[in-house]
């Protein structure tokens, strides 16, 4: 079977990284019915399967590495084939140098943030999408200016080699209610 996908474009931060993750709201998720293992990967047992509190934490963990201000502590938490669309740059990163180089430009503003809504879709034991909308708290390094982005964001993750991984990350600023 063919692996369930994001829609690439349907992943952004806003112009900013979060840190703090909190949840300010619940977590809702709205699984897929059918689940299918993936090729060669056996039956899906339901119980291995994570739950959508593990998936929606994964973000913790990344915005405890944002918060450490080493780009390549942010950069290990994704995949060695992951893409990123970020927030902050029109440029789409497709190599672990691209995502190491957007988080040197990007850790310089000292993002925090929290999520705001999360809605988790947990595809089988290997396989996550977290989706949601967060706000970046940034610090403008040249005049110290303090702002908040608030954007739109997806986390597409694979299990691999016993780690949760981040293959797919799209962060869009929210547009303004039209």
């Amino acid at each position: 079977m063919k692996r369930q996908t994001l829609n690439r474009a349907a992943l952004a931060a806003g112009g900013a990284v979060l840190a703090a993750g909190t949840l300010t709201t619940g977590i809702s998720v709205a699984a897929p019915e059918h689940h299918k293992p993936h090729a060669g990967h056996g039956h899906t047992d339901r119980s291995s399967k994570p739950s959508k509190k593990q998936i929606a934490a994964l973000f913790d963990g990344w915005n405890r590495a944002l918060q450490s201000g080493d780009s390549r502590k942010v950069a290990a938490r994704y995949a060695s084939d992951a893409v990123l669309l970020p927030t902050a740059s029109p440029q789409i990163r497709t190599t672990h140098a691209q995502i190491v180089d957007y988080f040197n430009h990007f850790l310089k503003n000292k993002p925090a943030g929290e999520k705001i809504r999360t809605i988790v879709n947990v595809l089988d034991s290997d396989s996550a999408i977290d989706t949601g909308v967060y706000e970046f708290h940034v610090t403008d390094p040249k005049t110290g200016r303090k702002s908040t982005v608030e954007a739109r964001y997806t986390y597409e993750y694979e299990k691999r080699g016993g780690k949760w991984l981040i293959v797919n990350h799209h962060s869009l600023v929210l547009p303004a209610a039209g």
